[in-house]
């Protein structure tokens, strides 16, 4: 009677938190890592004890049907993606390949391992508020028409079409996501929260003089990932499956963004310390997005608990305990 999950993209930000929750829920959790000598396994095994790692690849349909074959899950979550969107113009193919087409092989997994009968499993994509791009109303809202600026949104875009899909075409318990930016300390230190937060750690300790940023007008809508990941959960405890938007409803710039983080360290004044270069800027840029949840806390009960400046707070104290645990030097506040 446990139940059981498989999650795409264990070793994600995402992936993590959505493990330790499940975990915590009494599921046996089953997680999709590539190759054997994945350097992030350890963090997984750390994270969420007792998780079962199955070898597999978004880019091979024969790996998926093994995974599906071994685990028999109740729930699939895929959160498996080139989920970096700078990359993705130039990795627009390999993103293609993963982000776009990997959802198509998932689900075909599913299909076919349940011999056309796909009424057993539920099913979470993971789509994302870069599939709205120039948008057309604000804020975003699941019925807002779709306008991707990047190969990353493009990709999800497929995807998230093809969730729909595969529910109208053969009644799969089929639910996506629209999530909006959510960050936390386990995000990468390519995404532009991290970067600051760890920069910010960093200067703050005398180990780095500035920090190079491209548009610092971007507005966005962030929220904490470990919020996030319930609501994945919710959506598949429903009696019929849906879209939702996942968002806080507010937004905020990277301005702001910086306010908030190098206020956390002592810095009131940080414009001698952020350069621009129009290195970083997108070929293909999306100004605003903020996500209207009113239907995820309506229908699902869901609202996000941490709030901005306490997200950005809670990343520059990680950042800081790692570099004062990596360097040994002792924190001095400005």
């Amino acid at each position: 009677d446990v139940p059981r999950a498989l999650i795409t993209g264990i070793t994600g930000q995402d992936g993590l938190y959505l493990g330790e929750l499940l975990t915590a829920k009494g599921y046996e959790v089953f997680g999709l890592v590539r190759g054997q000598s994945n350097p992030k396994v350890a963090v997984v095994e750390r994270v969420v004890p007792g998780v079962v790692l199955l070898e597999g690849d978004l880019t091979d349909l024969s790996s998926l049907i093994g995974a599906v074959e071994i685990s028999q899950p109740d729930e699939v979550y895929n959160l498996g993606a080139i989920s970096f969107v700078g990359l993705s113009w130039k990795q627009a193919e390999l993103t293609g390949e993963t982000t776009g087409m990997g959802v198509l092989r998932v689900l075909e997994a599913l299909r076919i391992a349940g011999g056309n009968d796909m009424s057993g499993v539920r099913f979470y994509q993971a789509s994302s508020s870069e599939m709205f791009g120039k948008v057309r109303e604000t804020p975003q809202r699941e019925t807002t028409p779709f306008h991707p600026r990047s190969p990353y949104g493009v990709a999800k875009t497929f995807g998230h079409y093809l969730t729909v899909n595969y529910r109208e075409s053969y009644g799969a318990f089929a639910c996506s996501g629209l999530l909006f930016n959510h960050e936390s300390p386990r995000r990468g230190i390519e995404f532009v929260t991290r970067k600051i937060t760890r920069a910010v750690a960093r200067i703050s300790l005398g180990l780095q003089d500035s920090l190079t940023l491209g548009n610092l007008e971007s507005r966005r809508d962030w929220g904490f990932a470990g919020d996030y990941v319930e609501a994945m959960w919710r959506m598949l405890q429903q009696d019929t499956p849906d879209d939702y938007v996942v968002a806080t409803g507010v937004t905020h710039s990277i301005r702001e963004l910086l306010d908030a983080a190098f206020g956390r360290v002592g810095i009131s004044d940080w414009s001698g310390l952020v350069q621009q270069d129009p290195r970083f800027f997108r070929p293909a840029e999306v100004d605003v997005l903020v996500g209207d949840p009113s239907k995820a806390r309506e229908v699902l009960g869901w609202t996000p608990r941490v709030g901005f400046e306490e997200l950005i707070a809670m990343m520059v104290d990680a950042d800081l305990a790692l570099e004062v645990e990596s360097t040994g030097k002792a924190l001095t506040i400005r």
